[in-house]
């Protein structure tokens, strides 16, 4: 039998209700702070996935922050709801 990290559903539910609220979500992903507005929930592989609008990285970056991003959930650390404008 087959356990289900914790992480999953904490993160999960918390995309999910930004998805169904329209709300944007302040993350850290590979040790990055970012700005992102999740659209669609899934799997790849046996792994949660989030195709999110990414609207901002807080700090340096090497690259524009802007666009759509497919993010693996168990990689996202310390998601929050945003007051950021939904994308």
């Amino acid at each position: 039998m087959t356990t289900t990290p914790t992480f999953i559903p904490t993160t999960w539910n918390l995309l999910h209700e930004a998805l169904t609220d329209r709300r944007a979500v302040r993350a850290t992903y590979h040790d990055r702070l970012r700005i992102i507005c999740p659209h669609a929930l899934g799997w790849k592989n046996g792994r949660a996935k989030a195709l999110v609008y990414q609207t901002a990285i807080l700090g340096p970056h090497d690259h524009e922050p802007r666009g759509w991003r497919s993010l693996f959930i168990d990689d996202i650390s310390d998601p929050t709801l945003s007051d950021d404008p939904w994308t």
